[in-house]
């Protein structure tokens, strides 16, 4: 059991080394991607940059204003749901099977706190709920995805990072992905 805690407590320094250490991403809002380069992610599988390319071809759009989302006139009856989360450039995207059906501007974690990178899935939803940390501040369209509360819901979206660590959307678009989505949809969080 010592073995253990020491080996814990090892693994928790590490994490929590690399996470101060690390430098601050740099935060483009509102602004287009380029065709070809490719931007300084601290983490990514493709999905981030994917993404933002099936909103230009979708929308034709190349970048929100901060609380600005945009969504599809029709959306695919079959599919799983899945959403994708750009920190780098603060935007979310969800996809009904292969297709795109919305996109939004977002605020994820302030500089100090953490918007996890990674794969998740939404494990509870509330169509309203407040936080239990932070002053019981209220989460509209709340979508838990870790143990430790970082949910996606409704909020201010001042076109940066500037949460305790949830990703907060235009209210419009929380609402309409909390439709979309259930129990078990897969988030994919870049950056």
């Amino acid at each position: 059991m010592r073995t253990f805690s020491k080996w814990a407590i090892a693994v928790a320094a590490g994490i929590l080394a690399s996470c101060s250490t690390a430098p601050p991403p740099k935060i483009v809002a509102a602004a287009p991607l380029p065709a070809k380069a490719e931007l300084p992610y601290l983490w990514t599988q493709g999905a981030a940059p994917q993404a933002y390319h099936d909103m230009v071809a979708e929308f034709g759009r190349k970048g929100l204003k901060p609380g600005e989302y945009l969504w599809a006139s029709a959306v695919p009856a079959e599919g799983d749901t899945r959403i994708v989360i750009d920190r780098m450039i603060q935007m979310a995207y969800a996809y009904r099977g292969d297709k795109l059906v919305g996109a939004a501007s977002v605020s994820t974690a302030a500089k100090g706190r953490i918007t996890p990178l990674g794969f998740w899935s939404v494990m509870e939803k509330r169509p309203f709920y407040r936080s239990k940390k932070y002053d019981n501040a209220p989460m509209p369209w709340m979508q838990r995805i870790d143990e430790y509360g970082i949910a996606l819901h409704g909020g201010k979206n001042p076109g940066y990072p500037a949460s305790h660590g949830c990703i907060r959307m235009p209210m419009p678009f929380a609402e309409r992905l909390y439709k979309l989505t259930k129990v078990g949809s897969k988030v994919v969080i870049e950056g």
